[in-house]
């Protein structure tokens, strides 16, 4: 069965965090005037994943979605449903998450904008509001989902500032071989050795970009140690992600860079159908959502169709399935 985000009762979860609640903020943002008719509203997003269990909404848990449905319910005073670009595993960030929602209070965007940084937990920010049209599914008129996985050789492992969302790997990888294993899983390929299964959902992906970029880290995060490593930084784009695949992708060619196996061995697992056991899912922390691409308004439609033909069981509670 299909699930459709927007036609699901929305009930705030109860998330830690807001058992002190500024009544001060929990005001209308009804700006001229309060309409029968939804508008549609889109949110870029940024958070520390450390201290959540995910994205999803989950009974108990403090996750993204259950803080932020809070916060723009009480704010708003309405009910509010988010639909999410991609739903991330506990301990995975986002810098550039999307996701929109329905309001009829017609919210004036600059004063939501501020409220909410005052009234969110210091960990998720939203950066930006706009008024989205009623075709854009954050979800599924996503064209394009980026993200980063960082590491660091540092001998003393990550900067204390870096340490949350920076993994350390040995020094001396080679990132040659690293590049050539990554070059050889890019295109349109069935990457079942790299998903966790899920009955009828397809694995196969077109991945547009995966390489490596070295940077030094700054010597003021390197917490007055005098000692500078590079941070090697996988850069992974594609149309869409199945479950685990990102980690998983990361941890494959990681073992490639530590001489364990060999960029051959990468391009193999592309032929098998089930998830391999010979590959190690990377740690969550290292990976963030950095952006994701939409069409123009005109082809939102025609997107929406498109993706929804493909992806007709409902998402995952876990990172990049989109």
């Amino acid at each position: 069965m299909r699930r459709e985000f927007t036609s699901e009762p929305a009930v705030p979860s109860g998330s830690a965090g807001f058992a002190h609640v500024n009544q001060e903020m929990a005001v209308t943002m009804q700006d001229p005037a309060a309409t029968s008719v939804a508008v549609r509203v889109r949110l870029d997003i940024a958070y520390d994943g450390t201290d959540f269990t995910g994205w999803a909404r989950q009974p108990g848990l403090r996750t993204v979605q259950g803080v932020l449905e809070e916060s723009l319910s009480k704010v708003l005073r309405e009910p509010i449903q988010l639909t999410v670009a991609g739903r991330t595993d506990a301990g995975v960030h986002a810098e550039g998450q999307v996701a929109h929602f329905d309001t009829t209070a017609l919210p004036d965007h600059d004063k939501l904008l501020h409220r909410l940084a005052r009234f969110l937990p210091k960990d998720v920010r939203v950066t930006g509001i706009r008024s989205a049209p009623p075709e854009f599914d954050a979800r599924f008129s996503a064209i394009r989902r980026h993200y980063a996985y960082r590491l660091t050789t540092a001998p003393y492992g990550a900067p204390p500032l870096l340490a949350r969302s920076v993994v350390v790997c040995r020094p001396g990888v080679d990132l040659d071989a690293m590049r050539e294993a990554s070059r050889k899983l890019l295109g349109l390929h069935d990457f079942a050795a790299f998903c966790r299964r899920r009955e009828g959902a397809t694995t196969v992906r077109e991945l547009q970009r995966f390489d490596w970029v070295t940077t030094p880290v700054a010597p003021a995060l390197a917490a007055g140690t005098g000692l500078v490593a590079d941070m090697l930084t996988a850069y992974v784009s594609a149309d869409a992600f199945c479950w685990s695949m990102v980690r998983s992708l990361v941890g494959a060619v990681l073992a490639v860079g530590e001489g364990r196996r060999t960029p051959e061995w990468v391009e193999s697992l592309l032929a098998e159908r089930e998830r391999s056991s010979s590959v190690t899912v990377a740690p969550a922390h290292g990976l963030s959502l950095i952006a994701v691409d939409y069409p123009a308004d005109a082809d939102l439609a025609a997107r929406n169709a498109e993706t929804r033909e493909m992806r007709t069981i409902p998402e995952p509670d876990g990172c990049c399935g989109s």
